[in-house]
């Protein structure tokens, strides 16, 4: 199982209303026909009874807990590659390496700790810390992780080698983060304790050093706060591969408003739509975004897969028209109220009337 993942993020100096956007396109070549899910987990289930796709205990209470919004790479999964909580937390895997030999050995994948990171924590330094926590405990020896942590007021790139780890605060505006080799280097802001600062994290992990990239795709920020989520979707378009995209998603994070997360549910988001979701009073998702009992795919992927070319046009025009609706709505409330319980639901099932 591969969790690699192109991520995109935008500081809030950039954004309009003071926002932060992370965006993130999935990639796996050995798994484009396997569907992407997107599931919700209330404060009873996030912790998922303990059970983890490493074999390793949970360790959380669900008295701790907090409404989780996650994509799962695989189906079957408890964790996710990329998710969002109540309280404005996004984290998402951008790339694993040795993760096979983990399996049922008492450790934690990716996948795990990024729902036990999102199920307990309330802001995004205290994602690093929790990510730090459960890689020092639950680490494997050949595992290597990278992860990208972000609330309305920063974001933070953590590269994981075992059980030890470094962490990076963002200080760019903007940057392109790739998927493949350890993002850390010299940079460290927060580390295991006793790491040798003066190393390249990667280096001495005998890992290739993939630092962010400075080249862009599709819309870009400049600095004078009227970058939009629809300019991350559209950067997301211009950077997604036909042959190894598989999902794409989008948070956008609000210090005083509202957190809205897009996901596409369906590979490759150059022929994908974007659909919102947000932590409303009860939120309900549509079941055609999980795989069902004895099925391969989800049915928003097998119907997607299926689709007339000229349904692309009218779900972009829909897309658009939820994006302007969404933001008149997120000026006027600081809070989601009931009315968009079945946000995201509806607009799945609106998005596969035009496949049937």
């Amino acid at each position: 199982m591969s969790s690699n993942g192109e991520c995109f993020v935008v500081l809030p100096a950039n954004c309009v209303s003071g926002t932060l956007i992370v965006g993130r396109n999935a990639e796996d070549e050995a798994s484009v026909g396997v569907a992407e899910e997107v599931c919700y987990y209330d404060v009873s289930d996030v912790i998922g009874e303990g059970k983890t796709d490493g074999g390793a205990a949970a360790e959380s209470s669900n008295e701790d807990a907090l409404r989780v919004i996650l994509q799962k790479p695989k189906p079957g999964l408890w964790g996710g590659d990329f998710g969002a909580n109540e309280r404005g937390v996004a984290v998402g895997l951008t790339w694993t390496d040795g993760e096979e030999d983990a399996k049922d050995n008492d450790s934690l994948l990716g996948t795990d700790i990024v729902r036990l990171t999102l199920a307990v924590s309330s802001d995004v330094e205290a994602a690093v810390d929790r990510i730090g926590l459960l890689v020092a405990t639950h680490g494997h020896d050949k595992t290597k992780l990278n992860f990208i942590a972000c609330d309305s007021t920063a974001a933070w790139l953590i590269s994981c080698a075992g059980k030890v780890w470094a962490a990076e605060k963002v200080e760019s505006s903007f940057l392109r983060l790739p998927s493949g080799g350890l993002t850390v280097t010299t940079t460290i802001n927060k580390s295991s304790e006793g790491l040798d600062a003066e190393a390249s994290f990667a280096a001495a992990h005998d890992a290739e050093a993939q630092p962010p990239a400075e080249d862009w795709c599709g819309p870009k920020p400049s600095g004078d706060g009227t970058y939009t989520q629809h300019d991350m979707f559209e950067t997301l378009r211009a950077a997604s591969n036909e042959s190894s995209s598989r999902a794409a998603t989008v948070s956008v994070l609000s210090a005083k408003g509202i957190c809205c997360h897009w996901f596409t549910a369906t590979p490759n988001a150059a022929e994908s739509v974007f659909k919102p979701f947000v932590f409303a009073p009860k939120p309900r998702i549509s079941p055609l975004t999980a795989v069902q009992s004895e099925a391969e795919l989800t049915l928003l992927h097998k119907l997607h897969s299926q689709r007339k070319p000229a349904a692309l046009e009218h779900l972009r025009s829909l897309e658009r028209s939820c994006v302007d609706e969404l933001n008149n709505y997120f000026s006027l409330q600081d809070h989601a109220s009931d009315e968009l319980d079945e946000l995201l639901k509806d607009c799945v099932e609106a998005e596969v009337k035009f496949y049937r």
